[in-house]
């Protein structure tokens, strides 16, 4: 009599967050047929975070459908992971129900940052870093009229991009830095968004911070009441807590703590990847350009333990950041292979097209994964400097 052969059990993986990392990552892994991948997600939408300034100000969308972003075989499920339960290999959600798994990938991203040290920002303050949050600020500036005083808080490249589109609406937008303007980018860089923002409206206050945010105004630290019909916080990031509230050590904003193969520190089991990984407590740069890469090498390093092989170490070279200013101009600042920027950087017309390209390479990257898993190369450096964590200067 003859039997049939039995099929291999498959490795079960969940993908904990379906931005630019989860995405790419749960479409690699499909380059083994005997992976099951679930893609855990709260939305039922990706969401390109690259575009949510755009979105905030009225002059672009923020979404995709990730029917047209994952590879068969990929199931979705839209839901909120509350806990990774490490000792039954099970992803807790929202929902009541659990996903076991044999390997995670944990992508859940970053989110804003508003104080609560500083009163008012909580209940007054918007911000750009979800498509809620984006959302409910498009749907604020609808009410308000085109003279109305609006004031974003941060001087970094979200802060500066926020600015611009607003300003570039037509919009009376004040930028407070609380110090240096475009701290990562070179001094002729930062000459040159500056002049852009001065030409186009953009009142700069670089040595004075917010204390307080009001619905009407925003108190600086120098006693001064600024009319604020609306107030953006864009002044930093931080990350989800569910690592933390799994018990697995993160840094001190609660990215997980890897080793270089972006493996957890705590289970060999999970592996990170995105803004909510710290390898080595010295996370890359918070953005789009280093999420597809860190995906990859997640999804790489579970393929490496699955078939039982050493993984590789992350290797990423930067080449510089994008700073968009409005739909028609923008600057290119170049940079070192370890992200420390040269005094080179290409502003205009030219450089707004390059952003553009960027912003729909990262989708495009994540569909052709979806077509050829494994597919994704990227830049590569060498081995990693010592030092202190690289911080968030998106």
């Amino acid at each position: 009599m003859s039997t049939q052969p039995s099929q291999p059990t498959p490795h079960k993986v969940v993908v904990i967050g379906g931005g630019y990392a989860g995405a790419l990552a749960a479409n690699r892994l499909r380059t083994r047929r005997d992976v099951d991948v679930t893609l855990v997600n709260p939305r039922p939408e990706f969401v390109e975070r690259v575009r949510l300034h755009q979105l905030a100000a009225g002059t672009g969308e923020a979404t995709a459908d990730y029917g047209t972003l994952l590879g068969e075989g990929v199931r979705l499920v839209v839901d909120s992971a509350t806990r990774i339960d490490t000792a039954a290999r099970a992803v807790r959600l929202a929902s009541g129900r659990a996903l076991d798994y044999d390997h995670v990938v944990y992508a859940v991203g970053s989110t804003g940052a508003v104080p609560s040290s500083v009163p008012g920002a909580a209940a007054f303050a918007f911000d750009v870093a979800e498509l809620e949050s984006a959302r409910r600020l498009r749907a604020r500036l609808d009410e308000l009229p085109a003279d109305a005083p609006v004031t974003v808080v941060g001087g970094g490249l979200t802060g500066i991009e926020t600015a611009a589109e607003l300003a570039g609406r037509g919009r009376r937008v004040t930028l407070v830095c609380g110090g240096t303007l475009a701290p990562s980018v070179s001094a002729p860089g930062r000459r040159y968004v500056a002049g852009w923002l001065s030409r186009h409206g953009v009142a700069v206050l670089q040595a004075d911070a917010v204390t307080e945010v009001r619905p009407d105004a925003v108190v600086l630290a120098s006693g001064a009441a600024r009319p604020s019909a609306l107030t953006v916080w864009a002044a930093g990031f931080g990350v989800p807590g569910l690592a933390a509230a799994s018990g697995l050590r993160t840094d001190e904003l609660g990215r997980l703590l890897t080793d270089e193969t972006l493996t957890s520190l705590d289970d060999d089991r999970v592996v990170a990847a995105g803004d909510a990984a710290a390898p080595s407590g010295r996370p890359l740069r918070m953005s789009c350009y280093a999420a597809g890469p860190l995906g990859a090498q997640a999804a790489d390093t579970v393929l490496s333990r699955i078939a039982g092989t050493e993984p590789a170490v992350i290797r990423l070279a930067f080449s510089g950041a994008c700073v968009s200013l409005g739909r028609r101009a923008a600057m290119r600042q170049l940079a070192r292979k370890d992200d420390t920027a040269v005094n080179v950087y290409v502003g205009g017309r030219v450089s707004a097209a390059y952003k553009e390209l960027t912003c729909r390479l990262g989708v495009w990257k994540i569909r052709r994964e979806a077509r050829r898993p494994g597919s994704l190369i990227w830049p590569k450096g060498g081995p990693r400097p010592e030092g202190p964590a690289a911080s968030a200067t998106r």
